[in-house]
């Protein structure tokens, strides 16, 4: 028989050590769902559709969980022809992924390692900064402009050791839109051996005339990565699913690196049924204009108790708290009639609360509770 007595003192003293890098990582927190002592709340905190998911996803959904035990298209090959149908692209550069999340992630572990920079923005996704720190890059964040994206203070961080940078148009957590202009004059001045992510997350909230043409720059350059989701207007969040599109050999390199069979069977059915449901991505897209716009009046009607709204371009307002009436106790104050809301003091916003737009009942009661705790401050 082996001798099978340990050393305890030496087991206990001989352990793997993670990279100092990784305990650098400032873990991402998703929105509450309940309240602390355990009761649901109304969730408002995570950018859902609050209309849900559109009956064809629903159907195609249902449809696709007839077969458990086969391996889903690894290729995803019909979903890629119908994002390139969609949006007239080349479905051979359009990879898909576990959200875009994980495409964020691969884009900073198959550019950017142990010494380079990744380059983003003030108040920006939080994954980013986890992104980088993972590889064991060095985070380097540019000055916002009004809780917007600075262009030029972005283009002056960029230095010799600049291997990504990141920005999401329309950005989260502020919903500030960087039109088409600025984002081709970020791209123009960055070196071509920048890989630039184009974090368009929110992008089917925007009509036509806000596209900042981040697909067609994907198409002609050879260094700009698009990222999109299914998870917001197409009510899919459950399932995570994720797409982006860039050249054939920056799709290259990240396929390398991708996990296999990241999307699910059922997932692949309902993100196809999703992309060619025009009308529920219609009536998605004006519910959110029409409220966003009703809250952000609301709130601009309390100035004078120092609440202040960011511009948006996505499915939710950053609501400022600049008076008597603190982002913490609005928080506890929303909580307490059932509302879950973003407060976000580890991004460096103690003084904001992010909250995505509801159903026409749940935002109305916000900006009800919004008004009556600032009056009472």
């Amino acid at each position: 028989m082996p001798d099978t007595t340990f050393d305890t003192a030496t087991l206990s003293a001989s352990r793997p050590l993670p990279k100092d890098w990784i305990m650098g990582i400032s873990p991402y927190v998703p929105g509450k769902a309940a309240a602390d002592d355990g009761r649901p709340l109304i969730k408002l905190s995570a950018n859902e559709n609050p209309l849900g998911t559109g009956d064809a996803a629903r159907a195609a959904m249902a449809a696709g969980i007839a077969d458990l035990a086969t391996y889903p298209d690894p290729g995803a090959a019909k979903l890629r022809e119908a994002i390139a149908g969609k949006y007239s692209l080349d479905p051979a550069r359009i990879i898909y992924g576990t959200g875009s999340d994980e495409l964020l992630h691969l884009a900073a572990s198959a550019y950017a390692g142990p010494g380079d920079e990744v380059l983003y923005v003030r108040y920006g996704f939080s994954v980013y900064d986890i992104a980088a720190r993972r590889v064991g890059a060095v985070p380097v964040v540019a000055p916002d402009k009004d809780y917007g994206t600075d262009v030029d203070a972005l283009l002056a961080l960029v230095t010799d050791r600049t291997r990504v940078v990141y920005l999401a148009n329309p950005n989260n957590p502020t919903g500030t839109m960087t039109p088409a202009s600025e984002i081709a004059r970020l791209h123009a001045g960055l070196p071509g051996d920048v890989l630039f992510v184009l974090d368009q997350a929110y992008a089917e909230y925007l009509d036509d005339s806000e596209d900042d043409g981040g697909l067609a720059l994907a198409e002609k350059a050879s260094n700009v990565f698009v990222t999109r989701t299914f998870s917001k207007i197409h009510g899919l969040a459950a399932e995570r699913i994720g797409w982006g599109y860039a050249s054939a050999e920056i799709i290259d390199a990240l396929h390398r690196i991708r996990a296999p069979f990241n999307v699910t069977t059922a997932g692949q059915q309902a993100a196809i049924a999703a992309i060619n449901d025009n009308a529920w991505m219609e009536r998605s897209r004006d519910h959110n204009a029409q409220w966003r716009a009703w809250l952000a009046e609301q709130v601009a009607a309390l100035s004078n108790h120092g609440l202040r709204v960011v511009p948006s371009k996505a499915n939710f307002l950053l609501i400022l708290f600049e008076g008597k009436l603190t982002a913490e106790a609005a928080l506890k104050g929303l909580m307490a009639e059932g509302y879950a809301t973003r407060w976000l003091p580890g991004q460096g916003l103690p003084n904001a609360l992010r909250i995505t737009i509801g159903t026409e009942a749940q935002t109305r009661a916000v900006a009800a509770i919004l008004r009556t705790l600032a009056e009472g401050a």
